[in-house]
């Protein structure tokens, strides 16, 4: 990495995709941000926000439209292959590892794609294997693994020429509670170690437990950036009530009764009213309590209230 330079520094960057029946599509629409060395950025957002893209661009493997993109003071056009000789991409999922081969042989193949030589390609990979808990399994192909363990191979092959830089895409989708659990606790060593590293994902108490700062993306834009602490400060007077399996009709009871916070049934049938003050509670607890609710719970808000307040629930809308 460059002297002084930060981790990742992103300026006015636009990604357009052309062609196709929608034509034009801007994935990344003039976003700027920062991640300095050593730091934590979570980038949140729902799908087709432009984390991905963005990730791809990080890593050489989409170029801007335009504006400027540099990683450990290099720019991802210009000083490509150095800007790849300082990163490393960890994708969520079974993408980019040759199931017939060796978990050992994965991660030397990327070895000597780095640029490292037979002998350093070999101790590394020994070494990330060993820290990764997968020293045992070396020699097992990698269609055998479970998620969790795969997600230690694609970190493995991320971490063996040592980048500077670390992107984590989805690093924990599809994971068993467990793996997950495992896996933010490798995130935490590698913190520990200095590594500048840049966290998309879904999961919002993830974010909020490793991320020094996070970044709200949506629609290719930023919409919201700062500490978690910053970010939630905003709702110090709030309080969350949750309702874990809500009778029929107790979001229509909330709206008409009013004096309420604001409710969202999200899919799995947990309603979450957000209230201000303790009016707002004392009456949105009366109309639960006569709605027929029990098991009701009060809560601090968390990333997932900001998220909420700041980002509309577009799931099922084409774009």
């Amino acid at each position: 990495m460059t002297a002084a330079s930060p981790g990742i520094e992103v300026t006015d960057l636009v990604r357009v995709y052309r062609g196709g029946k929608a034509g034009s599509r801007h994935a990344l629409d003039g976003i700027s941000f920062t991640v300095r060395r050593g730091e934590t950025v979570g980038l949140l957002g729902p799908n087709g926000a432009g984390k991905t893209t963005l990730a791809r661009v990080l890593s050489t493997l989409l170029t801007p439209t335009s504006g400027r993109v540099r990683v450990a003071g290099y720019d991802v056009v210009a000083q490509a292959r150095q800007v790849r000789a300082s990163i490393g991409l960890v994708l969520g999922g079974e993408r980019g590892l040759y199931g017939r081969l060796t978990a050992d042989q994965n991660v030397r193949y990327w070895a000597a794609m780095c640029g490292l030589g037979r002998r350093e390609g070999r101790q590394r990979t020994r070494e990330v294997l060993r820290e990764l808990g997968l020293a045992e399994h070396a020699d097992r192909p990698v269609e055998r693994f479970s998620r969790g363990m795969l997600q230690r191979v694609h970190l493995a092959r991320a971490l063996v020429a040592d980048p500077a830089v670390l992107v984590l895409d989805e690093p924990t989708a599809g994971m068993d509670p467990n793996a997950a659990f495992g896996f933010v606790e490798l995130v935490r060593q590698l913190q520990e170690r200095g590594t500048t590293i840049l966290l998309t994902t879904h999961d919002m108490r993830e974010a909020q437990e490793l991320s020094h700062r996070v970044v709200l993306l949506d629609q290719g834009r930023i919409v919201a950036a700062g500490r978690p602490a910053e970010l939630l400060s905003g709702l110090a007077e709030h309080r969350v009530v949750s309702v874990a399996a809500a009778p029929a009709g107790a979001v229509e009871r909330l709206a008409a009764a009013g004096g309420t916070g604001t409710a969202v049934l999200d899919r799995s049938g947990e309603l979450r009213c957000t209230v201000s003050g303790t009016h707002q509670l004392a009456r949105t607890l009366a109309v639960l309590g006569e709605a027929g609710c029990t098991g009701i719970s009060i809560s601090t808000p968390g990333l997932d209230d900001v998220y909420r307040s700041l980002i509309p629930d577009r799931e099922f809308s084409v774009r």
